[in-house]
């Protein structure tokens, strides 16, 4: 009896495990696809052995300005751009993903692809930030932030950097123009 109790046990674990595992395209708070929070930069070669991994640095060494590292898939098409959290370090943890292929998403389907309307019915937005170009969108319970082009809001908001931009004055239609996850 103690031991049929122990396999049931063991075979309930194995299986929520491999749910979780089934998505090798989830984002959550801590994990997009298969990089977690945690994982460094040198790292990188190991995870996406069957992938391309571009390292984007422009200058000179010593006046570098960027420290991009671009990720290609089998296929050639290009799945995210990460930034490490500590610039020029390969043993620093990732800071910046962004999301460049749809099949990337959450478990509400949240992905590049979708609308604002999409966004306001699976999460809390925490704020909402007003660049020249763009509305800037915090998801703070997934640790990501959208940005919606300014092109698709209301005229009034389209040139303007000082109003405030309210959810409500974004169209249910504005479509995703940058998806980024933040670690840090």
């Amino acid at each position: 009896m103690y031991k049929k109790a122990l396999l049931i046990l063991g075979l309930a674990g194995l299986v929520s495990c491999n749910s979780e595992n089934e998505n090798p395209f989830l984002i959550t708070s801590t994990r997009v696809g298969p990089l977690k929070k945690e994982i460094r930069i040198n790292q990188l070669d190991s995870i996406f052995k069957n992938d391309s991994i571009v390292r984007q640095t422009s200058g000179p060494q010593d006046f570098r300005s960027t420290d991009e590292i671009k990720i290609f898939g089998e296929d050639g098409k290009a799945l995210m751009t990460l930034e490490p959290l500590q610039e020029f370090d390969s043993t620093s943890t990732i800071g910046y993903i962004r999301i460049l292929d749809p099949r990337f998403e959450t478990k509400a389907g949240l992905n590049i692809n979708s609308t604002f309307k999409e966004v306001m019915e699976n999460y809390t937005i925490s704020r909402i930030e007003n660049t020249i170009n763009s509305a800037v969108i915090f998801l703070d319970e997934i640790n990501a932030y959208i940005t919606i082009d300014k092109s698709q809001l209301p005229s009034n908001l389209r040139y303007d950097t000082d109003s405030k931009i309210m959810a409500s004055q974004i169209p249910d239609d504005a479509k995703i123009k940058y998806f980024m996850i933040y670690w840090n």
